[in-house]
């Protein structure tokens, strides 16, 4: 195992999938010779050819276009929209005839490509580079929507995506590009489609996913101050939705907060909060709570400390979840 960089594991899952199949082409803006903007196509360019990774116009509507007819063509294109907002003129294709083509062909067609989006915020990003638009992919059947928390799980969900027969989009947190763990190259981790347990606990269930993973995890320690046992739960899959590892953490411990960058109104959390209340209902101690950005556009980069979770408003949050109140008993 090789300690490396977010960045570093997506890009060894590039090249990797390159090498192991003729069939995988990377494009999109400035992903060639530069390596994007964030390095994460770095070299891949000089060391496959541009044949295997080239640079596009800068046309996000016709990115996708291309890669639609590539993908129906046989091959298994990789694109990226560069930053999150970007992917808004290619949201008709995607939702009209990425998601659409296997059921309108009743299977005759599949598309297996990935869309990449570095998403979410926390890097000092002014307007259309930090949205956290992952409600308006999972709302659309279709689409798998994947999203990875640590290294390890950005090599191995990538390499999956890339693998998988249905369109995939892959949402990259670009504040934990720079985090760093031991990462292995066996692909023997969960399947894409499996939420994981970060951390066990007794008490409460943190359900996360991408950048807010690792904040989960720090509010979880800060948490044994206050005396309560935590759990994280990393979903990895936000569609398809992993309901049997999300629901036994919470019958578990019997309450559960749903944390994430987007905002509340709408968002992703108010999904998993109904699922969790639906199921769940007859072991909750206490109302399942969301820590969320707060129902505004994105702002400038000197107050975003202020729009996204931190442990603080988690551990508030927690603190709501009537820790004296003696659970409903059903029938009683």
């Amino acid at each position: 195992m090789t300690e490396i960089s977010m960045a570093q594991a997506l890009n060894a899952a590039l090249r990797d999938a390159v090498k192991d199949d003729d069939r995988v082409l990377i494009f999109g803006e400035d992903v060639g010779p530069l390596g994007g903007v964030f390095r994460v196509t770095d070299g891949i360019t000089a060391d496959f050819g541009e044949e295997r990774c080239f640079d596009t116009p800068l046309a996000e509507s016709g990115i996708v276009g291309f890669a639609v007819g590539m993908a129906m063509g046989g091959f298994r294109p990789v694109v990226e929209m560069q930053f999150d907002a970007f992917a808004y003129p290619a949201f008709e294709q995607i939702t009209s005839h990425v998601a659409k083509l296997r059921n309108r062909t009743r299977g005759a067609l599949s598309l297996p490509m990935v869309i990449r989006i570095p998403y979410a915020g926390g890097i000092g990003g002014v307007e259309h580079h930090c949205d956290s638009s992952e409600a308006y992919y999972t709302h659309t059947p279709g689409l798998r929507v994947v999203t990875p928390g640590t290294p390890q799980d950005a090599y191995d969900l990538l390499r999956d995506s890339i693998d998988s027969p249905d369109p995939v989009i892959f949402l990259e947190p670009k504040c934990r590009y720079w985090s760093k763990e031991p990462v292995s190259f066996t692909r023997d981790g969960a399947p894409m489609d499996r939420a994981v347990v970060r951390r066990e606990g007794k008490d409460v269930t943190l359900i996360a996913y991408g950048p807010m993973v690792a904040t989960a995890l720090e509010t979880a320690e800060a948490a044994k101050a206050e005396g309560w046992d935590v759990e994280v739960v990393d979903l990895r899959s936000l569609s398809p939705f992993d309901d049997e590892t999300v629901t036994a953490s919470v019958r578990r411990t019997g309450r559960a907060v749903v944390v994430h960058e987007a905002a509340g109104f709408g968002g992703y959390g108010a999904e998993v909060v109904a699922r969790v209340t639906e199921q769940c209902f007859h072991q909750l101690h206490a109302p399942v709570l969301r820590v969320t950005g707060l129902d505004i556009p994105y702002p400038p980069p000197k107050l975003e400390r202020h729009q996204l979770p931190d442990v603080d408003r988690i551990l508030d949050t927690v603190a709501r979840l009537q820790w004296n109140d003696e659970p409903v008993v059903a029938g009683a």
